[in-house]
């Protein structure tokens, strides 16, 4: 029997099904499949460690990733759901232990693993992760100490983010009403798990965003509490969207998560931070009876320093008054003075008073009968002529001699030519015993000769 895999045949051009020739030819796509059934009827679920190389999130929500160790590398794919569901942000250079079932991806004919769940690989994945995004947070000067506001000295309400049913807000408010009864603002959230990070935001973002006039007061300070706990369980406080919300918050935000020796990135984005709930409580607002004792003290000193004021003012004004001259010596010589100025104005009136009688009794014997009849006398003869003068330039005078006064009948207007006449078409001639009305014609061919009547003389 001829081998079908020997030299011989390598000459044919078409191929052909040879005698006791077993091995048929496969598509490619029936290869592909067979060992896509093969692989993964071997490989169910499978848990690999390694380190994420590669991640990328697409439009659709899958993510795609290669996980890798010292000497492999496999490809990985995360479907939407279980991308929503990771605990973490995922990046690159995170050792993690993906958990999913192997297959093969025919398009490629790679095998590649699709992650149903992923976990950091041990604390020191965690811790790792930790410092990666701390590092990346303090280069864009999150935790910078330029960045801190200062805290309000009494604030009037306190907001709290945190587990409404931990013992950590019985905590806080047994610690304010024992220093300072306050205003408390409670926004419950989930302080560990899915989802704990994102309501932790939401929570400093909706403290933030209250108006400081609405119905509900807008806090002057936030506190943000946990219990202590392991880094995982502590792990909220230290996702992305937790930090970047205490960093950007207007309200200055006090830490307190866990116990003195646990530190999350919100202590250092917070403006403080607080070894504990009860000591946030503590830094949150002072003893009341303290600003009480300060009070009462600043109100003694303020009295004593008044009091003390007075009493130099006084010293002062007497100090001044023992070296103020007398009121005699200091208004004598005004005084004086004043009697000199009344007796030199009795002197000056009496003299202008003597004055002012020669000068009457000389204008008075000049004022005789005969020279007042010469003054009235001269006045008449002046009066008589200017009459005389006036009743000789009245025109109204000149009609009692036989002349006219011609005038336009629609102006009243004086006419003293014969165009103006024309113009004027209707006119009034005024007599001496009255104005008659009249119309101006002008027969064809004749013409009107202006005769200058005679100017009356002067008297």
């Amino acid at each position: 029997m001829p081998d079908p895999f020997s030299d011989t045949s390598s000459g044919r051009l078409v191929a052909e099904q040879m005698p006791g020739d077993n091995a048929p030819a496969m598509s490619v796509s029936e290869l592909s499949s067979a060992l896509k059934r093969m692989v993964e009827g071997e490989f169910g679920h499978v848990r690999l460690r390694g380190e994420i190389s590669g991640w990328k999130r697409a439009a659709s929500g899958h993510a795609y990733l290669c996980l890798k160790d010292a000497d492999a590398v496999i490809d990985g794919v995360i479907w939407r759901g279980a991308a929503a569901a990771l605990p973490f942000a995922a990046q690159d250079g995170i050792e993690v232990i993906a958990t999913g079932k192997l297959t093969i991806y025919p398009g490629r004919s790679k095998y590649q693993i699709v992650i149903e769940r992923m976990e950091l690989a041990g604390e020191g994945a965690l811790m790792a992760l930790f410092e990666k995004l701390k590092a990346k947070l303090a280069g864009e000067g999150l935790f910078d100490a330029a960045r801190k506001k200062p805290l309000p000295h009494m604030p009037r309400t306190i907001g709290v983010v945190t587990s409404p049913t931990g013992a950590v807000i019985r905590d806080i408010l047994h610690r304010l009403g024992d220093r300072f009864p306050s205003h408390v603002l409670v926004w419950p959230v989930k302080v560990q798990g899915e989802g704990a990070a994102a309501e932790v935001a939401a929570a400093v973002q909706g403290f933030n965003a209250l108006p400081e006039d609405g119905p509900i007061r807008r806090p002057d300070l936030l506190i943000v509490a946990r219990g202590g706990g392991s880094i995982e369980d502590l792990w909220a406080f230290n996702e992305e969207i937790a930090v970047r919300a205490v960093a950007n918050s207007d309200i200055p935000v006090i830490s307190a998560v866990g116990h003195e020796t646990d530190t999350s990135l919100c202590d250092f984005a917070a403006d403080l931070r607080a070894p504990t709930p009860t000591a946030a409580a503590e830094i949150a607002v002072p003893v009341l009876a303290d600003v009480r004792h300060t009070v009462a003290t600043l109100a003694h000193r303020t009295e004593r320093c008044v009091r003390r004021y007075h009493e130099r003012a006084g010293e002062r004004l007497a100090a001044l008054v023992r070296v103020l001259p007398r009121r005699d010596a200091l208004l004598g010589p005004q005084r004086q003075k004043m009697d000199d100025l009344a007796g030199r104005l009795d002197r000056a009136l009496e003299r202008r008073v003597t004055l002012a009688r020669a000068r009457l009794d000389r204008d008075a014997g000049a004022l005789r009968p005969a020279v007042l009849d010469q003054l009235i006398a001269t006045a008449k003869h002046r009066f008589e002529g200017a009459s005389r003068l006036l009743d000789s330039v009245n025109p109204d005078n000149l009609l009692e001699r036989g002349y006219v006064r011609v005038g336009a009948k629609a102006s009243g207007k004086v006419v003293t030519t014969v165009a103006e006449a024309q113009a004027a078409g209707a006119i009034t001639l005024q007599f001496r015993d009255g104005p008659v009305d009249a119309r101006v014609e002008r027969a064809a061919g004749k013409s009107y000769t202006a005769v200058k009547p005679e100017q009356p003389s002067l008297l």
